[in-house]
């Protein structure tokens, strides 16, 4: 059952986590958004309103084929990004964009994060793919990181930021603060030589003791 509706609880629960995104480090002002599916679509942030003066009445709901119900505020221009994803991923009731600042450096050094540490594993594959890079809000930024997430719960994107999905906002916003958790390991693994990184069989392993991590169930 779809745990978001087109309602009051369900706008704050959006309004709540792009706060705790602030809180946690993970993104600043006005950048960065979230959407959660609902039965008619989804709700997602609207542009241009930082976590701070976010108010519920002001989240947006709008159908997958980018059409806000009527009086509405403009939308994220991220939205297709989104919309993409629920069409494609079944199970999937959130996503989480953010520019975490370590995800971000690395997405703009182009490099995906390798399975230097097991936990790389709660996004359900051996490393943390890179999606190529394309402008914010176009066609071509979606289907790259529609690829980039054919294996995985989340992926990198190209000189912009992080995306994470999981069945709830809960397990989307704990994804991303992973994602950034293993981008800072990396990123201070490359300072001093590079990691050694985990072999297939050993991330095999770490994906069947996961199991059901793309739940958030998994080891922390």
């Amino acid at each position: 059952m779809n745990p978001y509706q087109n309602d009051d609880s369900s706008r704050q629960a959006l309004v709540d986590a792009m706060v705790a995104l602030g809180h946690k480090g993970l993104n600043k002002g006005s950048s960065g958004n979230v959407s959660a599916r609902t039965g008619a679509g989804m709700l997602i942030t609207p542009t241009g309103i930082p976590a701070a003066s976010l108010e519920a009445r002001q989240i947006v709901h709008m159908n997958l084929d980018g059409e806000p119900d009527a009086d509405q505020l403009i939308p994220s221009s991220e939205w297709r990004m989104h919309a993409d994803v629920y069409r494609s991923k079944a199970g999937i009731g959130a996503v989480v964009h953010c520019h975490s600042p370590y995800a971000t450096i690395l997405a703009c050094a182009r490099r995906a994060i390798p399975a230097m540490h097991y936990m790389v594993a709660a996004a359900g594959g051996h490393g943390i793919p890179l999606a190529d890079y394309a402008t914010f809000g176009s066609r071509e930024l979606s289907l790259a990181n529609l690829r980039a997430l054919e294996g995985s719960l989340a992926c990198l994107l190209a000189n912009h930021g992080q995306l994470a999905v999981g069945k709830d906002l809960e397990g989307a916003l704990k994804l991303a603060e992973v994602v950034e958790e293993q981008a800072h390991c990396y990123w201070g693994t490359l300072a001093i030589g590079g990691p050694v990184v985990l072999d297939r069989g050993q991330m095999d392993e770490v994906v069947s003791a996961f199991g059901d991590y793309g739940q958030q169930r998994g080891p922390g």
